[in-house]
């Protein structure tokens, strides 16, 4: 019977404080993801002479840098776990007066 694929990696010993802040952090992401999807469904839902294609373009850079970080989040690094969290608290609210 072959070993499951994870049958090499040694165990991994969670610290709640810590873990709960990477969910924190990884949740914050997700609502820039999904504050940025809104706009662009916004901007796609006006008639199309009147869209910002240039805007859903950024948009969509943008969620996928953000996917990115998402991907690469280390939840042992705390330095950069408190950065996301601050960084993205800003962005929503920076996306949520965008709009307005």
């Amino acid at each position: 019977m072959p070993e499951p694929v994870g049958g090499h990696l040694p165990p991994y010993e969670w610290d709640s404080e810590k873990s709960v802040a990477y969910e924190a952090a990884v949740e914050a992401i997700g609502a820039v993801v999904g504050a940025y999807s809104e706009l662009i469904s916004a901007e796609e839902a006006r008639p199309e002479r009147e869209r910002d294609e240039a805007a859903i373009e950024q948009w969509e850079a943008a969620q996928t840098a953000c996917q990115a970080e998402r991907r690469m989040l280390d939840p042992d690094n705390t330095d950069d776990v408190r950065r996301v969290r601050t960084e993205y608290a800003r962005k929503l609210g920076e996306l949520a007066q965008a709009a307005r």
